[in-house]
C-alpha cells in the first residue's frame, strides 16, 4: 500500500482555484492526495494530468483515482517532459504551446520511497545503493560513489546537501572504493559519519542526512528537471492559471522564487527618470512570503516541518509604459 500523508494538501489545491470545467495538472502525482482533492472539484468537462516516474505511485493512483477516471489522464513521465507530453494528451494549443488552468508541483520524495529500504533512499534502512525515482533510469547512486571522480562528488554533497566537510567524505569514499566497492546505504552512511568530525556528529541530526539528499539530487537531477519543468509550466498557463509550488529544501525554494521573479512585471526604468518602464510580465505574485504549514499540521507529519509553498498567477503581457 502506497502510504502517504499529502503536505499543505488544502493551501496547495486552494491556491489553484480550481474551476470544474478547467484543465489542471499535477507534476507530482505521489500518493495522489492532491489530485484526489483536485479531481473531486472538477465536473464532466474537467481534466486533471497527472505525472509521475514510480510505477507503484501510478498503480496506487489508478485505484484511489478511480471514482474520476472519466475526467483523469496519468502519465508515466519525469516532469521536466511536461510541455510534450500534454501535447501528447491532447490538451488545447495557442501558438503551439499546450494551454492549462493551473499546475501543482510537490517536490521532493513521498514518504513511501522513504520507508521502502529497498529502494535506498533512506540511511535508516541498510539496501542497496539506488536512489531512483524512475526504476528505469541507467544512474543510480551507487554508480556515482564508486566511479565519480573525488572532485565532483565533494561538489554535489556541498552544492545539493550543504555539507561542509563535502571534501573529508569524498576522501573517505574514495579511499574505501579503492580497497572494494561500496555496495549499501549502511556502509555509505558509516563512511559519510568517518569523512564528520567526532564533535559535529553529536548535534544537529543524522550525520548522512546531508549528504543522502545530495545524492538523491545529483541522481534524479531534481533541481535541473524542477528548473526546466517550471519555465515551460509558466509558458503553459492561460491568463488567469496558477502555478502551486511546494518545496522542501532552500535550493528547491531559491530556484522556485527566482524563476517567479523573472516572470513579474518589473519598472526598468533608470533612478529619477520621470516615465514607469516596464518588463511586461506575465505573472503576479499571490504570495510575497511562502505558505507554511499549520501548527496543527506540523503536530500530524513532521515531514512538514520544511515545506514551503509559492503561488503565481498567469497575467496578459503587459506593454504598460
Amino acid at each position: 500500500m502506497f502510504h502517504h500523508i499529502t503536505v499543505l494538501k488544502e493551501e496547495a489545491t486552494k491556491a489553484l482555484q480550481v474551476k470544474p470545467d478547467g484543465i489542471y495538472v499535477d507534476c507530482t502525482l505521489g500518493g495522489a492526495g492532491h489530485s484526489s482533492v483536485i479531481a473531486a472539484e472538477l465536473g464532466a468537462g474537467g481534466r486533471l494530468i497527472a505525472f509521475d516516474q514510480d510505477d507503484t505511485a501510478l498503480a496506487n493512483a489508478k485505484i484511489v483515482l478511480a471514482p474520476y477516471e472519466d475526467r483523469v489522464t496519468l502519465i508515466k513521465s519525469n516532469f521536466r517532459q511536461l510541455e510534450e507530453s500534454l501535447l501528447v494528451a491532447g490538451v488545447p494549443v495557442k501558438d503551439g504551446v499546450p494551454q492549462v488552468d493551473g499546475i501543482l508541483f510537490d517536490l521532493g520524495v513521498s514518504s513511501p520511497q522513504f520507508d521502502d529500504g529497498d529502494r535506498g533512499f533512506s540511511y535508516n534502512h541498510d539496501a542497496t545503493l539506488d536512489m531512483r525515482m524512475d526504476q528505469s533510469a541507467e544512474l543510480t547512486a551507487k554508480t556515482i560513489v564508486n566511479t565519480w571522480p573525488e572532485e565532483e562528488i565533494a561538489r554535489i554533497l556541498y552544492r545539493y546537501g550543504e555539507e561542509k566537510f563535502s571534501r573529508r567524505i569524498a576522501k573517505v569514499i574514495v579511499a574505501k572504493r579503492s580497497i572494494q566497492p561500496i555496495e549499501t546505504t549502511g556502509e555509505l552512511a558509516e563512511l559519510v559519519k568517518e569523512g564528520i568530525p567526532a564533535a559535529t556528529r553529536r548535534t544537529g541530526g543524522h550525520p548522512a542526512k546531508r549528504s543522502f539528499q545530495a545524492l538523491r539530487i545529483a541522481v534524479n537531477d531534481e533541481l535541473g528537471a524542477f528548473e526546466e519543468a517550471l519555465h515551460q509550466a509558466i509558458r503553459c498557463l492561460t491568463p488567469g492559471g496558477r502555478a502551486a509550488v511546494i518545496t522542501f529544501h532552500s535550493l528547491e525554494d531559491r530556484i522556485c522564487k527566482q524563476i517567479f521573479a523573472e516572470y513579474v512585471e518589473k519598472n526598468v526604468s533608470p533612478p529619477g527618470f520621470p516615465v514607469y518602464v516596464s518588463t511586461g510580465g506575465e505573472l503576479k505574485l499571490i504570495n510575497r512570503k511562502p505558505i507554511l504549514p499549520s501548527e496543527e499540521e506540523l503536530e500530524e507529519n513532521s515531514r512538514a516541518k520544511s515545506a514551503k509553498l509559492r503561488v503565481a498567477e498567469k497575467v496578459e503581457k503587459s506593454t504598460k509604459t
